[in-house]
């Protein structure tokens, strides 16, 4: 634990994450306070940090942790940047005992079985739920402490962000949000801090066409205060290479064509009865091949989707059923594919798209929230529609059936995201928004 922030002479953004509380997101990732603290790099925010390092930029996150009960100040293992942990709110401590989900869309979701003629009373309070865990007092005087130039919050739909707002005025600090998928309102409450809100932020990161326009005419935002900033990742981490010395390690024999696909496994919204059915389509249209498909990832659905994949008419199913957040381990089981399958019907930001094209994989990628702009003008990848397996095995066949039109395809798709994802890239990017001219 730091005694004390570090002082630095570069400009500091302090970056808010999504979520009640942190313990939220590690629950979901199955993951200790300790190994959050320790080698993860898996998510977008760790993104955030390592491409504006890259231009002289410094990116604190700060996040409100049910497991402290005054800020804390840490030193992350993997990237050695400081992390702050904030204790939630008083009125939040006290009340989340009794919530049974609160992030709830009614009184009884929050609050579960409640006698009727309580329902009324609570209906203020399932509206507020979600304001209540940040500690806006507690948060701007940490903002102080380092040294903050500048507020980046996860998702501008979320009661976060209002207050973060608000704390930005406090401070005197221009705010910012970024879009990870969150397009959508959980209380009437928001309805009335949420425009002023957005309209009083610097600027809002929205990398995918259709929501900026929505927030456009949502909003009536300047499309100045737009910025089309993709999530970044690592190219030198996400690298194509290996192949061979990767297959032997799984078992797979060297002539197996391989589809791969990684991710939280949520079988509706990231398509994978989809998947399974185009899986299907292609085993019976090869007979004879040797086809494998990897599956990497664990979820809520991991058992819906093994029943999925008992059918007899589905075979070479290879899975890892865990999250792997180990970067490097995540690359070697990738590099095994010859082509890479992105099904997903409800998307934010893809950035498991990102991280096999990356990869050199040439992907079939239905068309969800986001997909388009990843691939770019040049599509550097096939789309196809969503919930439409037969047009999903068509892509993959096209791609297995025709190595060099495959690897050709792969090197189209690393260029994509060496020229668009690269952290040096992005970063650049981000500080010109957050401090242009500087």
């Amino acid at each position: 634990m730091l005694d004390t922030p570090a002082q630095t002479d570069r400009p500091t953004v302090a970056l808010l994450p999504w979520g009640n509380v942190l313990e939220d997101f590690l629950e979901m990732a199955d993951m200790s306070l300790e190994e959050f603290l320790g080698d993860f790099v898996g998510s977008w925010f760790f993104g955030y940090v390592e491409a504006t390092a890259r231009v002289g930029v410094r990116t604190v996150p700060v996040c409100v942790s049910r497991q402290v009960r005054a800020p804390r100040h840490e030193r992350h293992g993997a990237t050695g940047v400081e992390i702050v942990l904030l204790p939630p709110a008083w009125a939040y401590r006290r009340l989340s005992p009794h919530f049974l989900n609160p992030y709830g869309r009614n009184v009884e979701q929050v609050f579960g079985e409640v006698p009727r003629p309580l329902r009324p009373a609570l209906v203020p309070l399932r509206e507020m739920v979600l304001y209540l865990p940040t500690p806006p007092l507690v948060l701007a005087k940490e903002l102080r402490r380092l040294g903050c130039d500048a507020i980046l919050c996860q998702e501008y739909e979320y009661p976060r962000f209002d207050l973060c707002v608000a704390v930005g005025k406090l401070t005197g600090l221009p705010v910012f949000a970024s879009f990870q998928g969150g397009d959508y309102q959980r209380s009437r409450l928001e309805r009335l801090t949420r425009p002023i809100a957005v309209r009083s932020a610097r600027g809002l990161i929205v990398p995918t066409l259709s929501e900026a326009e929505r927030v456009r005419r949502v909003y009536g935002v300047d499309e100045r205060r737009v910025a089309q900033i993709f999530n970044p990742v690592d190219t030198d981490v996400w690298r194509p290479g290996g192949r061979e010395e990767a297959r032997r390690r799984l078992d797979l024999p060297a002539g197996a064509r391989v589809v791969a696909w990684h991710g939280r496994i949520s079988v509706v919204k990231k398509g994978l009865d989809v998947l399974v059915e185009a899986w299907r389509t292609i085993c019976r249209a090869r007979p004879e091949e040797d086809l494998r498909l990897l599956l990497v990832g664990a979820g809520h659905h991991s058992d819906e989707l093994a029943r999925l994949l008992s059918a007899p008419d589905i075979r070479g199913v290879h899975r890892v059923p865990r999250l792997v957040h180990d970067r490097a381990e995540l690359r070697d089981l990738l590099v095994v594919a010859d082509a890479y399958a992105f099904p997903s019907r409800l998307e934010g930001f893809a950035v498991a798209l990102v991280e096999a094209m990356a990869c050199g994989l040439p992907p079939v990628a239905a068309d969800a929230s986001g997909v388009r702009e990843i691939l770019g003008v040049d599509s550097a990848g096939t789309l196809v529609p969503r919930d439409d397996a037969e047009s999903l095995a068509q892509g993959l066949l096209e791609l297995l059936d025709d190595p060099q039109a495959a690897r050709e395809r792969g090197a189209a798709a690393r260029r994509r995201v060496e020229t668009a994802f690269s952290l040096d890239h992005v970063g650049a990017q981000l500080r010109e928004l957050f401090f242009p001219a500087s």
